[in-house]
């Protein structure tokens, strides 16, 4: 399976996060209102067998409410006792001897594995609790060690799996299919999606079964992001072209991109009908720094208000973030928001299961992360107190529709003081990562609130494609004098709607 390959170690690099490598004490201070995240989101942290080294990267929920946890160190445990309410974990070493488990999806009575160098249906015939029998399922793509990460997804409603390739040392691609997204079909067949991929961080599926991945900043990437795989895309760094000829499905190399200081991305996706921008940009540092794990609440509410939105980590803040998608002309676009911080570890791992329990576990090696432990396995819990938050911040024609998870204060909601908005954006260039260009106010004009007092419509002179908008909403209160738990959010505008 993995035998004959020439790995280099992977003891100094953790994983594929390749932002500006920082000192602990050049990261930013965790905000102010990270104790009182804690008022309705509590971390629960998870008991590990003394002698497991968990740097955990991936989980799986499997029948008979056991979850299975992949491992950096190529390790599968099958875990009882931790969906319910009071955790009480019993591990057991279901297989070793992987490499980077960077992917996990259950089927037929199987674990479908993603490691580096391929992926892998793993099966315990005998019902001894241990695997004893390992398939390659596909490895469709070259492998040359450090720095060559690979995560795999959940299957889509076709019963496919997708990978996405991380670029050789995350600026070349010297191997086959670097930099590339992948599709396994169900019957082994490997199909290439999309190219123009760099460092992605984790890759999953929104509520509408659209899979996306995190992009990481560095070069033709001013900030970390989300991407939709739109089959048959290009995701932005020509870097990858070269395996073109071993994708005919394809069709034709993209038109290269121009890149500089002044050029920026929203003018090459008009030029370039295959770039893909990205769905959600995640502001550097004021969100995120090295965006990891994707995973969508599926729970109806179980994990509080958020249902079908996203929620993405960052393994250099150690912290979670929600993004909210909707697709205007075809095209992905949304916004994000802060939503909890004071992990332990840097994330890598995450799932948001159906019982409304978000795991989370990942190391701190390699890169610089806030949460200094080693490693960790953590449970987020909602406490059932409902936290006022924007919910949703959706374009119209005109601006953007806000809804909160509490009724406003009909005043001061209605007062345009009460808000901000600035825009930016980034260059698109092959240089790292991009400082904030472009930066201009936006007017709002009016501030409309509904009857129930949970919507506000802001209607905006201003708007511009291929910019974030960032609002904030610091004047706003409930109806009972209560603050926003966060009053920021971030839209990231590709098209505009029609009338």
């Amino acid at each position: 399976m993995v035998s004959g390959m020439k790995f280099k170690s992977t003891l100094a690099v953790c994983l594929l996060l390749t932002s500006t490598a920082l000192a602990q004490d050049e990261l930013p201070p965790i905000r102010a209102v990270h104790e009182k995240e804690a008022q309705y989101y509590n971390i629960v942290d998870l008991a590990v067998d003394n002698t497991v080294f968990l740097e955990a990267t991936s989980f799986e929920v499997l029948p008979e409410k056991r979850l299975a946890i992949g491992t950096r160190r190529g390790e599968i445990y099958i875990v009882k006792g931790l969906l319910q309410k009071v955790p009480f974990p019993k591990y057991q070493l279901f297989a070793s001897g992987l490499h980077e488990v960077f992917g996990l999806a259950w089927k037929d009575g199987s674990l479908y594995v993603t490691q580096q160098c391929e992926v892998t249906r793993i099966t315990d015939t005998n019902n001894d609790g241990r695997a004893d029998k390992f398939d390659t399922v596909n490895d469709d793509w070259g492998f040359g060690g450090e720095h060559e990460f690979t995560y795999g997804s959940k299957f889509d409603r076709k019963g496919d799996l997708w990978t996405v390739h991380c670029l050789t040392g995350s600026y070349t691609s010297e191997y086959k299919f670097r930099g590339w997204c992948l599709r396994t079909t169900p019957d082994g067949s490997s199909v290439p999606t999309c190219s123009g991929l760099r460092s992605p961080g984790g890759i999953g599926m929104n509520a509408a079964g659209d899979m996306f991945y995190t992009e990481n900043q560095g070069p033709w990437n001013g900030a970390c992001s989300l991407k939709h795989l739109r089959p048959g895309g290009f995701l932005g760094h020509p870097v990858s072209f070269p395996w073109y000829k071993d994708a005919p499905n394809m069709g034709p190399v993209p038109a290269k991109p121009n890149g500089g200081r002044q050029q920026r991305q929203y003018r090459e996706v008009a030029r370039i009908p295959e770039l893909v921008p990205p769905a959600v940009v995640f502001p550097y540092r004021k969100m995120g720094q090295s965006a990891s794990f994707i995973t969508t609440d599926a729970s109806a509410g179980k994990f509080g208000p958020f249902a079908g939105q996203t929620f993405v980590g960052d393994y250099t803040l150690s912290l979670v973030m929600r993004a909210q998608t909707e697709l205007v002309n075809g095209v992905y676009q949304g916004a994000c928001f802060p939503f909890r911080e004071g992990f332990k570890t840097g994330l890598i791992g995450g799932l948001l299961t159906d019982d409304g329990y978000m795991f989370v576990g990942g190391c701190s090696r390699g890169w610089p992360a806030r949460g200094p432990e080693a490693f960790r396995l953590q449970r987020l819990d909602w406490n059932q107190k409902m936290p006022f938050e924007i919910q949703t911040m959706r374009l119209t024609k005109d601006g953007f529709e806000l809804k909160f998870t509490k009724p406003v204060d009909p005043k001061l909601a209605a007062d345009p003081q009460s808000y901000l908005m600035t825009t930016f954006t980034h260059e698109y260039k092959p240089g790292y990562g991009s400082p904030e260009v472009d930066q201009a106010p936006v007017k709002i004009k009016l501030a409309k609130v509904s009857d129930d007092g949970a919507t506000v419509r802001l209607v905006l002179d201003g708007l511009r494609v291929g910019y974030i908008h960032e609002l904030t909403c610091a004047g706003i209160r409930s109806t009972d004098e209560e603050p926003l738990l966060h009053d920021m959010a971030w839209y990231t505008l590709n098209q505009l709607r029609g009338e």
